[in-house]
């Protein structure tokens, strides 16, 4: 995935941004006379009376939006109808700050809008909304209308529906069903003012004050108070986004286990982060789980210690180099070999040619021996300037620690950014033709991402092929809730392009020396029951090691609520034939609010 940061930087003033930017092309019918909230709103996604004007639509005021670029307030009709298919509420856009007060009963005459947060490339659903509004005050000081309680109960164990095929999968003009699907379900409350009590907090706080609880705790959940994505039909529909109304340094840090408890109240909005979210006016308390950070076993002497550690976008400005040396020697226990994703040049995003990065990994070498760890050395093959993908003038690639004292690497000349790395056998056994190397770069599949790294290590006589990977990402993938579904992966076509050819590459070790001992790992930006996963590991010259664990054990990230797997340690069946090694996804990050990555880091224990 791309870093959280990164992805957002350049888009996010609020969760919600300007609802100018973005909206459905539609044809605009004959001018409407006054209408209620759940006239606009209607029975499907798209308001009947998007594109057309609309007068004097009455309610009452349940909260304003007084910051960012998306400035406005919501309304409600206190008088409902009887269709559960209609919400009841809807954001007025103001563009400025808006001159209403909560609980102020107002009619609004305006331009019913379809909005799409992050524009209509993105798949996303569109958001209603009444643009360019006239607002005229009855009367001030009312009750707002009592929040609907989303819970359980409430929310329907299906996800979405099927879309439409002749709309390309879109379910915009499908009837809402909200008894039978979450998402119709979250539809027909947009906009109206909602409540969650004492609700378990599933993905931490983030840098944009916002967070991810489940109303559903018995809904796949994992042992440390997260809730597992473990297929493509467990989307988990109790997830919801909490945001704040006030201000962020209230915000509460929370991580997940942790609970908001009391109740926690706001209008029910959509954004292009997540989709829909409950802005919160009021929120609940936050009651600590008493989350700690895990530690794995220590390597026995005859055991060799294989680890991935994605340390996001990693540069020598960054202040997490005590931090990512500590979590190396302390809670991973200084693996013997550890492949280390989004190492970046010498001077970070700066685009300017520069592709060496012994600064970047010298600096953390050298926090890893201060911390009380081993004296790594290390082995990388610089990429051409700006053809890895990545953040722009980053570089990032990957890169092997190996601790000196306990294995030996195998320099074997030739490995460059632009070579192909083969596999020749000699003595009747594989052997590399370059040391590190890498896989056949010039591929397109490879096209502005990164190259895997292979090298030979010698582990107490014995031959370890190691290779190292940091996948295309999932950017461009449209979101669980986007407006088509299934959502469209449109990532996966290059992903699997990319497993083909180290499965390939892993293959023509195998084909020389069937008891070959080969690890593939890294940042794969796919889970393990994945198609990516399933080209990995082919015919059975991988398997993704992470399946040994327990279910509720199998997640190295966590993303709008769901604990998932993106990074992997592939074993060959050597090493997998005697069941003689051991896994550990060390949970270190992915669910606390001052991660040091989103990733977490993953270990490999075994007897070559």
């Amino acid at each position: 995935m791309p870093s959280k940061s990164s992805a957002r930087l350049a888009a996010l003033t609020v969760a919600a941004v300007c609802s100018a930017a973005s909206t459905v092309a539609l044809t605009a019918p004959a001018h409407a006379d006054t209408v209620r909230i759940h006239d606009i709103q209607g029975t499907t996604r798209i308001s009947p009376y998007a594109g057309q004007k609309v007068a004097d639509v009455p309610g009452i005021v349940t909260a304003t939006r007084t910051y960012g670029s998306s400035r406005g307030f919501w309304l409600q009709d206190p008088n409902p109808d009887d269709n559960p298919a209609t919400s009841e509420g809807v954001f007025v856009f103001t563009s400025s700050t808006p001159k209403v007060a909560v609980g102020d009963s107002v009619t609004v005459t305006g331009t019913v809008s379809e909005y799409v947060p992050g524009g209509a490339s993105t798949g996303n659903q569109s958001l209603t909304e009444i643009t360019k509004p006239t607002v005229t005050t009855v009367s001030t000081g009312n009750a707002v209308p009592a929040p609907v309680v989303i819970n359980a109960k409430s929310v329907p164990d299906l996800y979405a529906p099927a879309g439409d095929t002749a709309a390309n999968g879109s379910v915009n003009g499908l009837p809402l069903q909200p008894a039978t699907y979450a998402l119709d379900y979250y539809e027909s409350l947009e906009g109206m003012n909602v409540q969650v009590a004492n609700a378990r907090v599933v993905t931490a706080t983030d840098p944009y004050a916002e967070l991810w609880v489940t109303v559903k705790p018995h809904e796949h959940p994992t042992r440390r108070g997260g809730t597992l994505y473990g297929s493509y039909t467990s989307q988990n529909t109790g997830r919801l986004q909490i945001q704040s109304l006030g201000a962020v340094a209230d915000f509460p840090k929370a991580n997940v286990g942790d609970t908001l408890t009391g109740t926690t109240t706001g209008p029910l909005d959509f954004n292009q982060f997540g989709g829909y979210t409950l802005v919160a006016g009021q929120l609940g308390t936050l009651k600590s789980g008493g989350l700690q950070r895990e530690t794995t076993k220590k390597q026995s002497r005859g055991e060799l210690a294989v680890a991935t550690y994605n340390v996001e976008n990693l540069d020598p400005s960054d202040t997490t180099f005590a931090a990512h040396a500590a979590a190396i020697v302390n809670n991973l226990q200084s693996p013997d070999v550890v492949s280390l994703e989004e190492i970046q040049d010498n001077d970070g995003a700066t685009d300017d040619g520069v592709v060496d990065a012994s600064t970047t990994v010298n600096k953390l070498i050298d926090a890893i021996v201060a911390a009380g760890g081993p004296k790594y050395d290390w082995r990388s093959i610089n990429p051409v300037n700006d053809q890895d993908g990545g953040e722009p003038g980053g570089n990032i690639r990957q890169v092997f620690l190996f601790n000196p004292e306990r294995v030996s690497f195998v320099d074997r000349a030739g490995g460059d950014s632009t070579t192909a790395v083969g596999v020749t056998k000699v003595h009747g056994k594989a052997q590399l033709t370059a040391s590190p190397g890498r896989i056949d770069p010039a591929n397109d599949a490879w096209k502005s991402s990164r190259k895997p790294l292979a090298g030979e290590f010698v582990f107490r006589g014995r031959t370890v092929f190691v290779i190292a990977n940091h996948l295309n990402s999932k950017g461009g993938d449209q979101g669980l809730t986007a407006q088509y579904q299934p959502p469209v992966r449109s990532s996966e076509t290059q992903r699997h392009a990319q497993a083909t050819l180290v499965n390939a590459f892993v293959k023509s070790i195998l084909d020389v020396q069937k008891n070959a001992d080969v690890v593939a790992l890294g940042d794969m930006n796919d889970f393990e029951f994945s198609d990516t996963a399933k080209i990995l590991e082919g015919d059975g010259e991988l398997w993704s090691a992470i399946k040994s664990l327990p279910k509720s054990e199998r997640y190295t990230y966590d993303y709008q609520g769901n604990e998932q797997v993106l990074d992997q340690i592939l074993i060959s069946p050597s090493i997998r034939r005697d069941c003689d090694f051991e896994y550990d996804s060390v949970h270190i990050n992915s669910e606390f609010n001052d991660q040091i990555s989103d990733h977490d880091p993953q270990v490999l224990r075994f007897r070559p």
